[in-house]
């Protein structure tokens, strides 16, 4: 693909988003924050980047393509650019005029040079939603540290279960953290700004990197995956995960293919695929744990039946034997792939004048078009210091739904909205879940015949810690969907709801009965928001989808990759170690509820709802969007100057990150008296390693495993955490109190997720308007379903 310097090019096709079309947002961030502005600009919202004379440093930043900061290029596009002179006067009082103006202020450190802060603006401006990003937050005992990826890697306890069982653990891919942060903190202003809409209230956000990466990347206490949520507890283990091999990957004639086997169906398919292989006819196999224990030989056997043979041919006679499977796609094979060049999620396109790449465009379709990168990065200083839309109406306390309900303006901002939930595993029960905890009546609809993944529990146990986390706050409905009552039944609660959400297959919903244009006929503005898996159009979208799958075929699995380390070299296995993440589930959830609530603003502004829908294959592209560009443009790229490695600590299984810049070297040189950094932090905890790094100016952290995290002195004083309690757990789960801290809204309530169907009859009364007797008759009739809530005292 062309990737390089060249005189013309050709933009993409991407549609002009009017979600956010009457919001206006002062963007003064850089270094990843940049990208929270990106997000809503794609969304239509009129970004404008406060830049000083000459333009930020940022431009220029590396990694760059012909001169030009591949990643401010990426995460200032669609933005106008004005510059205004911090050492001006009367710039500064423009500043402050364009913020008296705006209604969401996204800041990183640069407002200081023009004489004011986030937080004092929003002391000035009531109506303003204000939020300042930083690594680790204004207060707390680490706020004046440094951070990079690795260091919030660390910090987060995802580097902890990244790696081999045993050695050195390996550093996910530099850039998800930052991409991830900039979701949530995209997910935290939109929310004020909502509630601000609803209430007349703006807000301040106190937004810190190390919690958004907490909560959102691989949440050490929320939602597993479907694969985790049946295991058994292990004994005390100091390693990484030891099944590092749940989605194998398996070597072929020109690169590698993965499988994921979890249903029995799944590894029947596989089993017939093998030659039905005799050893493996028990029954006890259809179990995926019993697979796990003999996985060696299953694994022999595919590898000498693959070896030979293509990934684009061992894929079709996969998917022809209903086996998921995926190749192991570098990323510029990702980014040049049918399925992304049929769908338009790539395209050659200028990062500045003059200079073009490859580039993802975002991670929207709304109403079946591209919603994304439409204009390149501006100029410094292209525009003029004003706004082009009218100020955004604020409806205050005296608005209503128009149906009666109440819209409740107390501490949290959806209250009155009433989702409808057939959201599913990770990202879809993540959605509904966002907006349940901010007030929203969330109605998850379930079938008996086919339950959540997340259902699947420990053998004696009625529900898993994921989805205790996932499902908090939600309301049960038991309804059996493919019957024709259960459709009539369905249709009333669609006609009474403000959205749908869901994450099926493409094409799901419309074999229910239930295509958008057929939920529109119901209710003219419903809102739907769906995630899959390659998205709903394009050769891949037939595919049957899994995390795992979409990390491989986007390139993801190549680069969460390391070399041996010592001891290691005789390892026959593959060196990809993203087989125990999740990502980018979590992320997608919060991406997905972003565009969802664009919809509903958009929705109250208007009258008119709209289809939103987030491929996770995008998403994961999109995270690392700057990686991506670089790795397409080859030899083209000026890189990073910066080295993050994992160093050993004193005691058993101990590290910490260290990330090097050129210019830390006589700093690291002085603290360790020459001696090698390994050697040196060897001799120390990771906790000492690290502060004596930090206190230095250099960016460390110690590696933190999950439960440190409820001890993390930093978390502590930042209030992260809060007791969740569930009549099914003996103890209280520690659980997030919201997407960020905010002055206006309270934390998130922690009501116990639902048994199947616990609310059907609570449901059908107060929201359906059936009476007993009618209750009781689609219960009999097998349409509706319910179950008894659990007593406190249960356990």
């Amino acid at each position: 693909m062309a990737v390089g310097i060249v005189d013309t090019v050709t933009m993409p096709t991407v549609d002009t988003c009017q979600l956010l079309r009457s919001v206006r947002v002062l963007d003064l961030a850089d270094s990843g924050a940049d990208i929270i502005g990106r997000l809503l600009a794609d969304l239509g919202a009129d970004v404008l980047k406060v830049e000083p004379p000459g333009g930020t440093a940022q431009r220029s930043a590396a990694p760059t393509l012909g001169g030009v900061g591949i990643a401010f290029a990426l995460h200032n596009a669609n933005k106008r650019s004005a510059i205004l002179d911090p050492h001006a006067a009367g710039d500064r009082r423009r500043l402050l005029e364009l913020a008296a103006e705006a209604d969401i202020v996204v800041d990183s450190g640069r407002l200081t040079d023009y004489g004011t802060g986030a937080a004092e603006l929003a002391d000035r401006l009531p109506h303003l939603v204000s939020i300042a990003v930083s690594d680790f937050g204004s207060t707390g005992p680490r706020s004046s540290w440094r951070a990079t990826d690795a260091v919030l890697y660390a910090l987060s306890s995802a580097l902890s279960r990244s790696g081999p069982a045993v050695g050195t653990p390996v550093l996910p891919p530099d850039g998800i953290a930052t991409a991830t942060a900039a979701v949530q903190a995209t997910w935290a202003v939109l929310v004020a700004f909502y509630h601000r809409l609803r209430t007349g209230a703006g807000d301040f956000i106190d937004f810190s990197r190390l919690e958004a990466v907490v909560m959102t990347l691989d949440p050490p206490f929320g939602s597993h995956g479907q694969a985790a949520a049946g295991m058994r507890r292990g004994e005390r283990w100091r390693g990484r995960p030891k099944n590092q091999d749940a989605y194998p990957i398996i070597a072929c004639a020109d690169g590698y293919v993965r499988l994921v086997v979890m249903a029995p169906r799944q590894w029947r398919g596989l089993r017939a695929w093998m030659g039905d292989p005799k050893e493996f006819q028990d029954p006890r196999y259809d179990v995926i744990a019993e697979r796990f224990a003999v996985w060696d030989r299953i694994g022999t056997v595919l590898a000498q039946q693959f070896a030979g043979q293509s990934m684009a041919d061992l894929v079709a006679q996969g998917q022809s034997h209903g086996v998921p499977i995926a190749e192991v796609l570098d990323p510029a094979d990702a980014l040049d792939s049918e399925h992304f060049r049929t769908v338009g999620a790539a395209a050659v396109t200028e990062l500045a004048p003059g200079v073009s790449a490859t580039v993802p465009l975002g991670y929207y379709t709304v109403d079946g078009a591209r919603a994304g990168l439409r204009t390149p990065a501006p100029a410094a200083g292209a525009d003029e210091p004003r706004w082009l839309t009218p100020p955004t109406p604020t409806h205050g306390p005296e608005k209503s739904s128009g149906d009666g309900r109440n819209v409740g303006f107390g501490a949290l901002p959806f209250e009155g909205l009433r989702i409808v939930d057939l959201g599913i595993i990770v990202a879809g029960g993540e959605l509904s879940r966002l907006f349940a905890d901010l007030g929203a009546e969330v109605i998850k609809v379930e079938s008996k015949a086919y339950p959540d993944g997340l259902r699947q529990a420990r053998a004696g146990d009625l529900m898993s810690e994921s989805f205790a986390w996932t499902h908090r706050n939600k309301l049960g409905l038991g309804l059996e969907l493919r019957s024709e009552a259960g459709a009539e039944v369905f249709t009333r609660l669609v006609a009474d709801a403000d959205a749908v959400f869901a994450n099926f297959k493409p094409g799901t919903l419309a074999a229910l009965g239930f295509p958008y244009d057929r939920l529109r006929e119901i209710n003219p503005d419903i809102v739907l928001a769906e995630s899959s898996a390659y998205g709903d159009t394009g050769p891949w979208s037939t595919r049957m989808g899994y995390g795992p799958l979409v990390r491989a075929g986007t390139g993801v699995t190549r680069l969460w990759t390391a070399p041996p380390g010592p001891g290691e070299e005789t390892s026959h296995r593959h060196r990809f170690f993203d087989a125990t993440t999740v990502f980018p589930d979590h992320v997608v959830g919060r991406v997905s509820a972003i565009g969802a609530l664009a919809a509903l603003i958009h929705r109250d502004l208007t009258g008119t709802g709209a289809r939103v829908h987030v491929s996770q294959a995008e998403a994961c592209v999109s995270q690392l969007d700057t990686v991506f560009v670089a790795q397409a443009a080859g030899a083209d790229v000026v890189p990073e100057a910066v080295e993050h490695a994992v160093y050993p600590c004193a005691g058993d299984d101990e590290w910490c990150v260290v990330s090097v810049r050129d210019e830390d070297r006589a700093a690291i040189a002085e603290l360790t008296g020459g001696t090698a950094l390994a050697e040196w932090t060897a001799a120390r905890s990771p906790a000492d390693a690290a502060e004596a790094l930090q206190a230095v100016g250099i960016a460390a952290a110690p590696m933190l495993r999950r439960m440190e995290l409820l001890e993390d002195p930093q978390l502590l004083s930042r209030g992260l955490f809060q007791p969740m309690r569930h009549p099914l757990f003996d103890v209280p789960l520690p659980s997030e109190r919201g997407p960020a801290p905010y002055r206006s809204i309270g934390p998130a309530p922690t009501r116990p997720a639902p048994l199947p169907g616990q609310d059907t009859r609570e449901i059908c009364q107060k929201t359906l308007g059936f009476d007993d007797d009618t209750i009781t008759r689609l219960i009999d009739d097998g349409v509706l379903f319910h179950t008894e809530a659990p007593r406190q005292e249960a356990r």
